[in-house]
């Protein structure tokens, strides 16, 4: 048991509320919130004084945990670049707990993560939410599976080209996803028949799990810089009547209208960094709020590795300088994300009854870049304390 004790509360409840008071905590969730709250016997109690109390952070979109530190090809487990179709790989089987990333992660206020497969793959395979603490992925799942991971525009053509093999066009992408999905849906619809008539229908490991997609049990997750590709990835999503979320949705910004109508939600980033290649040469801190003034959802992302983890709140602070409300950019990693990530009934704000995931800093790291976490609470435990 643990009692957060006069702290500023940024709650993602209510609005931009901000309240000054105590959380206490119990077998892992949030147990109580008010004022002059009494420790119970035995209760562990950090003084926030002058601190400001968040929900934890949850990075919507990177690869934590599956692309390691220190380490080349042995510790990548990112992309399985053996076949633009691997809808069967898990994340669950590629994240190391022990990977030191994690622990930063932790260390700044991180507290989940949705980790996954690249983008080399037309279908990349699984995504999972995890916490940040753990020594066994097992016990770290949040939900699996998340998503499905699909990808468009340069990287699967990149991939596939050096391969010589299909695809190595956006049109090849395309018509690979389109394919796949058409066997998925053809053996749904015979599983389905074989059900009816009593008989044991013959398993495909490969199909079975686009049902969870089929069945709009969870979304597409559509790796999408461009315009262009983010309108394919819509296109295909309605032609087979798939949810889906745009994540990176780098350029965003210029079809906003157009993504406004279409009733979306987004997963910007990462806009930190050098334009590395010509699908990201609009890239700009500006997209977040764009699509946020169209009343577009968004949440910010690190795509770790590419930006590490722990610099989530530095992301969504360089949004907040070019336009996003601070709050908004606040929204971004936490309340917003749970909603997207459909996680909001557990992580996400500082509400009763939710996993005690809590982040204390001295500074809003939102505006101050010398901001440091003093404390991390994930499942109501103590797991950083400076």
């Amino acid at each position: 048991m643990v009692l957060i004790k006069n702290g500023t509360l940024y709650t993602m409840e209510n609005g931009d509320a901000v309240i000054c008071g105590d959380i206490l905590v119990d077998e892992g969730k949030i147990k109580q919130i008010g004022e002059n709250l009494t420790a119970p016997e035995g209760c562990q109690v950090i003084d926030a004084t002058g601190k400001l109390v968040f929900p934890g952070f949850i990075d919507a979109h990177d690869h934590l945990g599956m692309s390691e530190e220190s380490i080349g090809f042995e510790g990548n487990d990112t992309n399985e670049m053996t076949d633009p179709v691997t809808p069967q790989v898990r994340a669950i089987d590629g994240f190391n707990p022990n990977d030191i990333a994690v622990q930063e992660a932790r260390e700044h206020g991180v507290t989940t993560v949705a980790a996954g497969p690249g983008s080399a793959n037309v279908v990349g395979g699984q995504f999972a939410a995890f916490k940040t603490y753990g020594h066994r992925v097992d016990d770290m799942i949040v939900k699996a599976p998340l998503a499905m991971k699909i990808a468009f525009g340069e990287n699967p053509k990149r991939v596939y080209n050096g391969k010589g093999k299909m695809p190595m066009t956006r049109m090849g992408t395309a018509a690979v996803l389109r394919e796949t999905l058409f066997k998925a849906v053809e053996y749904k619809k015979a599983k389905e028949e074989a059900e009816k008539k009593g008989e044991t229908p013959k398993l495909d490991f490969k199909m079975e799990p686009f049902m969870p997609v089929l069945n709009r049990e969870i979304p597409l997750k559509a790796h999408a810089h461009r315009a262009d590709d983010i309108f394919t990835a819509l296109r295909i999503a309605k032609e087979f009547n798939l949810r889906i979320t745009l994540d990176h949705c780098t350029e965003g910004h210029l079809i906003v209208d157009d993504l406004k109508k279409e009733n979306v939600v987004a997963i910007v980033g990462p806009s930190f960094g050098n334009r590395s290649k010509f699908e990201l040469k609009n890239k700009t801190f500006e997209t977040p709020n764009v699509l946020y003034q169209a009343g577009i959802k968004i949440a910010i992302m690190t795509d770790h590795p590419v930006i590490p983890c722990h610099y989530l709140p530095l992301m969504a602070g360089l949004a907040a300088q070019s336009g996003l409300p601070v709050m908004e950019a606040l929204k971004a990693i936490t309340i917003n994300a749970a909603e997207i990530l459909e996680l909001s009934d557990r992580i996400g704000s500082l509400k009763v009854g939710k996993d005690a995931d809590i982040v204390i800093y001295d500074k809003n790291p939102i505006e101050a870049v010398d901001a440091q976490a003093v404390a991390t609470l994930i499942n109501g435990q103590v797991v950083y304390q400076a």
